[in-house]
Order: C-alpha cells, then sequence, then structure tokens
C-alpha cells in the first residue's frame, strides 16, 4: 500500500536522524533551554528578518493552537476563524475546553477576509447587548488553508489590517506552512508572515520532523509569561533538545524549503495528471493536498494500491479525497499512481 492519505506517516528526514543518534548519549539541560534549541531560535529569528522575536518549541499542532489561543484570550473572548479551520474541525473541541468559543465565519475556498473581520467586530462592538455575548478576541488562519488554498500578500494585509483596527491579534497557524511558502502560487515568504502576523508558527510535524512545531512571537506584547503557558497545557519537553536539535537541521541549510518545494512539485504532478484524464478537481490548491472528485468504481481501483483520504460527498453520488505529498514521498510512487490514473 503505497500512502497518500496525509503527510505525516514517515519518520523524520534522515539528517535529523542523524543528528538525534549523535546527540543521543548527550547530556544537556532541559526544557528547552539547551544550546541546540538556543542555535535554532537563532536561526529561525534570521529565516524571519526578526531578531527580537520569541521563538518557543512545541509538540504538535492541536496543543500549538490550544496554547497559543489560551494565552492570549480573556475568559469572555472567543477566537475567529474560518468555519473550515482546523480549530473549528478537526480538534476535538480543545479550544471550547479551554473556556473560550470558536466563532466561525463563512468561507467557499478556506480563507477568511479582512471584511468579514471589520464587519463581525462592528456589528458586535455597536450592538446594544454586546455584553450579553462573546466578544471577538483575536483571528486564527492558517497557511495553506484546510484546502489547500493559500492568502496572497495583498489578503493578508487587508486581515492586518482589520485585526490591528480592532486589537485583535493575527495568529497563523503554519502547521504546512513550508508547502505554503514553496508553491509556485506563493506571494508570501517567511519574513511576510513575520510581519504580517503577531503570532504563527513553523510546522515541523508534517514538514520533515520526527515531531514539533516552532511558535514565533513578532509580537512584544504577546510574550510575556508565554513559557508559564507552553508548562500549563502540558507542551514543555523535559528533553527539550529533541526539539531544538529538529529545527536546528531543518534551518541549516535551506533543507526546511528544500523538501518542502520537493513535495509540492510532486503533487501538482499528480494533480495535472488527474486533470489531464479528465477528473474534476475540488476546488484550487495549489500545495502538497489535491482534492479530486472521484466515482465508486474510481474509488475502488485506486484503493487497492494507495492510501487516501475521503474528504466527503460532493453531491452528485461522487466523492471527494485528498491526496497528500510530503517531504518523503518517493518519485517512483509518484510515477505508479499516474500511471494508474491513466489506466481509470
Amino acid at each position: 500500500m503505497k500512502y497518500f492519505q496525509c503527510d505525516y506517516v514517515e519518520g523524520c528526514h534522515p539528517k535529523i536522524l542523524q543528528k538525534l543518534i549523535e546527540s543521543n548519549l548527550e547530556q544537556t539541560p532541559g526544557y528547552g533551554t539547551d544550546r541546540y534549541s538556543e542555535t535554532a531560535r537563532k536561526k529561525i529569528q534570521i529565516a524571519c528578518g526578526n531578531p527580537e522575536a520569541q521563538v518557543h518549541f512545541l509538540v504538535g499542532g492541536t496543543q500549538t493552537n490550544l496554547t497559543v489561543i489560551a494565552s492570549i484570550l480573556r475568559p469572555w473572548q472567543g477566537v475567529l476563524s474560518a468555519e473550515t479551520g482546523h480549530i473549528n474541525c478537526h480538534e476535538t473541541g480543545a479550544i471550547e475546553a479551554a473556556g473560550h468559543k470558536v466563532l466561525a465565519l463563512p468561507s467557499t475556498d478556506g480563507t477568511i477576509t479582512g471584511e468579514q473581520v471589520h464587519k463581525y467586530c462592528q456589528e458586535h462592538f455597536e450592538s446594544g447587548i454586546k455584553e450579553h455575548t462573546i466578544q471577538p478576541g483575536m483571528v486564527y488562519i492558517s497557511h495553506p488553508t484546510e484546502n489547500g488554498t493559500l492568502y496572497t500578500k495583498a489578503q493578508l494585509t487587508e486581515l492586518k489590517k482589520a485585526c490591528d483596527t480592532y486589537h485583535l491579534p493575527l495568529f497563523i497557524d503554519g502547521a504546512r506552512l513550508g508547502y505554503g511558502l514553496t508553491s509556485p502560487d506563493s506571494g508570501l515568504t517567511l519574513k511576510d508572515i513575520a510581519q504580517l502576523s503577531d503570532i504563527f508558527y513553523i510546522g515541523g510535524t508534517k514538514c520533515g520532523a520526527m515531531f514539533g512545531e516552532a511558535v514565533v512571537i513578532p509580537n512584544p506584547g504577546l510574550v510575556k509569561d508565554f513559557r508559564y503557558m507552553i508548562k500549563q497545557r502540558g507542551g514543555m519537553l523535559a528533553k527539550g533538545r529533541l526539539l531544538g536539535i529538529q529545527f536546528d537541521t531543518l534551518f541549516t541549510d535551506g533543507l526546511y524549503f528544500e523538501i518542502c518545494e520537493k513535495a509540492v512539485k510532486q503533487a501538482l504532478t499528480i494533480r495535472e495528471a488527474f486533470a489531464k484524464k479528465g477528473i474534476p478537481l475540488y476546488g484550487k490548491s495549489c500545495t502538497n493536498q489535491q482534492f479530486v472528485v472521484l466515482n465508486g468504481e474510481q474509488l475502488d481501483k485506486l484503493g487497492k494500491k494507495y492510501a487516501y483520504e475521503v474528504w466527503g460527498p460532493n453531491g452528485d453520488g461522487n466523492t471527494i479525497v485528498r491526496f497528500c505529498t510530503s517531504w518523503a514521498t518517493q518519485d517512483e510512487d509518484v510515477e505508479s499512481l499516474i500511471g494508474d490514473i491513466q489506466e481509470l
């Protein structure tokens, strides 16, 4: 079985594994205070173009989203998100369990706009009963979105302007950030992300690391006591160097961007193969996630050899399916899938 189901089924990049082996018996301070973590922080700060930004390492995406959001919101506040946002659909009510509501905004492609944020906030703060409803306290987006779509620089700038108008921190979920930034359709750089957000994270789990996410905080107003929140939410890894080593390696000689770009190219090759066969594409993803619409027979044929993720019904009796590539996807597996697509 060849897995195109998700982008985190493999272990980690061989260079990371080698570094972990080499340091296995080394004794270092714990909780992210080791030399590897410090080096990784400096490399990330340089890549972001912000030497003053704080950088913290956590283990996984849900833990990171929960920790960041809980650290920012007051008890009476909620977080604005696209209705398809990961925190609204795929995190088992983690945000609600922390005492905060996800304020979902409609979206057709996974993105939300500055205009939507402005309209929602204006209606709330001008309401005569605003104290009886959840106050919007921050904005959450992901780049890429759950649909594999990307924000343009103009869209992100407009969104940040609306957030600033209402003093709402903008948080970017970057679980697949590397795949978004290396897409041929990307108009954003890592430095743009750091400049146009208040807090974001660089995903490692889905982008070459064994596990881990790097939280970057460009907004100095959000840094106070953040390590307390990491500890309280169970995110402070005792063997912190295991995270530091991974991000140190990923941000050495451009490895992070190199391996993500390869995965995007493979995914777009698969997309082109489905399109040439006349199989409908769902959405306009230009990242490592590709969505297609398959009938029952096509599902069965491909399902005998490949693992994919069923996204949901298309409304016409067919099924939306997601194929993912990753940093570890082999070219021969892509060629095999393309060959089988041509035989459908």
